[in-house]
């Protein structure tokens, strides 16, 4: 690599990472609104949210690394030739493919991650952050348990805590469970904690005591334990085998699901278009890098500016990007525009290329007439 195009590079990473990170950031912000919830409802702790919400970021960084590498290649760009480098360059004789190999480099670079983030962050993420929402929801003591009041379940069973501790541990338990007839049972312990189990959650008292009433004789059986379990699998459901969906699905799984049922029949379009989506969208880092390269370099150089190049190579990556997220929702309904989803992105770089690769126009100006 030459010189100047190292210096091109080097121009090129730092407003890349700069935008990168801030698109990030404010997706990161809009997207853990989601995990809001399980704070103000559920007492999720702040580490829990942070991690959750940090799940989300691979999910959106497949789409968020091309449009940082087109905002930064339209800047830098754009700022070479404010500041006449490109002029300097051009009339070097240094032509328009060799002022775009560093772009083309760094499109390579970008669109590598995007691949390792589509093909494997993104499910492992996706994949982690639902198991723990689904864990979070199906937690009776976060969900279901509210301190200081009377928890009723069922017209049988009350259970009171006073005040809720560090690691899901409950304080200052009462329980009063009539579910076996004419042997009502009221129990009461210092602390507690709610666990799941395949045949449904159970309630772990420690240091209490269990008072029975038989109601044909009146009398009262008291019993004082350390540690008492009581079942509770009859009054919530066993949680069972969750969905995946397909952003939690690796890319042979996409096309080759495991499951045969008719929920996964019924989203098999939507397997499709997720699994292809996969594919194409780290394309699109050359795409924009060739639009973006197309306007600020091809045909002559306008020393009044090149706002409106930009503004021309901004219209054309929206559509382009427009274009490809119908597809995507298109697909899913109809596989049969799959090639459609390829055929966009190949358009869109060709066409580019293709400006990028036709000479300037240049003006003949007619003899001047003899004897004029």
């Amino acid at each position: 690599m030459l010189c100047h195009q190292r210096y091109i590079l080097r121009q090129l990473v730092g407003p890349f990472a700069l935008v990168a990170l801030g698109l990030m950031a404010l997706v990161w912000l809009t997207q853990s609104l989601r995990v809001i919830d399980l704070i103000v409802n559920k007492g999720l702790s702040l580490g829990t949210f942070l991690f959750m919400s940090v799940l989300l970021l691979p999910t959106f960084m497949g789409a968020i690394l091309p449009v940082a590498l087109f905002c930064a290649l339209l800047f830098v760009y754009n700022r070479l030739f404010t500041d006449s480098e490109l002029v300097g360059l051009r009339a070097a004789g240094v032509g328009p493919w060799a002022l775009a190999t560093p772009a083309i480099l760094l499109a390579t670079a970008v669109a590598t991650l995007s691949y390792a983030s589509t093909m494997y962050l993104m499910p492992n993420s996706h994949r982690a952050f639902k198991e723990r929402q689904f864990v979070l929801r199906s937690d009776h003591s976060a969900v279901l348990l509210r301190d200081g009041a009377f928890n009723t379940f069922t017209d049988d069973l009350t259970i009171y805590v006073r005040a809720r501790g560090a690691g899901g541990v409950l304080k200052g338990i009462l329980v009063h469970d009539s579910r076996t007839p004419g042997k009502p049972i009221t129990m009461m312990a210092e602390s507690g904690v709610l666990t799941r189990t395949d045949q449904g959650p159970r309630f772990i008292l420690a240091n209490g005591n269990r008072q029975q009433v038989d109601r044909k004789t009146s009398a009262v059986s008291l019993l004082h334990f350390e540690r008492y379990t009581m079942d509770l699998g009859d009054v919530f459901e066993a949680a069972g085998t969750r969905w995946r969906e397909p952003r939690e699905r690796f890319l042979h799984e996409l096309f080759s699901p495991k499951e045969d049922d008719a929920v996964t029949r019924r989203h098999r379009g939507k397997f499709l278009s997720e699994a292809h989506n996969r594919i194409v969208s780290p394309l699109f880092a050359y795409v924009f890098a060739a639009i973006g390269l197309a306007a600020l370099l091809s045909g002559e150089l306008d020393r009044r500016g090149q706002w409106r190049r930009i503004l021309v190579a901004i219209a054309a990556g929206i559509a382009v990007q427009v274009t490809g997220l119908f597809l995507v929702n298109a697909v899913a309904g109809n596989d049969r525009l799959i090639p459609l989803m390829y055929l966009n992105v190949a358009v869109a770089i060709g066409a580019a290329v293709l400006v990028l690769h036709r000479r300037p126009r240049r003006v003949v100006l007619p003899p001047a007439s003899v004897g004029s």
